[in-house]
């Protein structure tokens, strides 16, 4: 069974929204180190339930969740077989795994995500 396993949230000035989510939720919010601007948010303790996630500027590929899947291939075959549509294709994030956004039969977007810490 595939979980959903993070969030992101699109902004369009990064900065004043990890003042307000550090504000009003006391998230811990810091960028991310990679080649784009994504800022990962820890939304709580590891050991209380929920997930983190992350702020990133506004795109027409925005996410609002990722579901955790062994095989990006195989689940993306799923998806269009089921209805679905592929709005970004498989990208690899070095030292991470793959991504692939989709939009479902609603039109929600939506992104897959491989760990695969060889990735690169």
């Amino acid at each position: 069974m595939s979980r959903v396993i993070h969030f992101e949230i699109p902004v369009d000035k990064p900065e004043r929204a990890m003042k307000f989510y550090a504000n009003c939720f006391g998230w811990e919010i810091g960028a991310w180190g990679g080649p784009a601007d994504y800022f990962l948010a820890t939304t709580g303790p590891q050991d209380e339930p929920g997930i983190n996630g992350a702020l990133t500027k506004r795109s027409s590929t925005w996410a609002a969740y990722h579901i955790a899947v062994a095989s990006v291939d195989e689940t993306l075959k799923k998806i269009q077989e089921a209805g679905g549509k592929l709005t970004a294709p498989k990208s690899t994030i070095p030292g991470v795994g793959y991504a692939a956004y989709c939009r479902d039969t609603e039109g929600n977007v939506f992104a897959i995500f491989q760990e695969d810490a060889t990735a690169a």
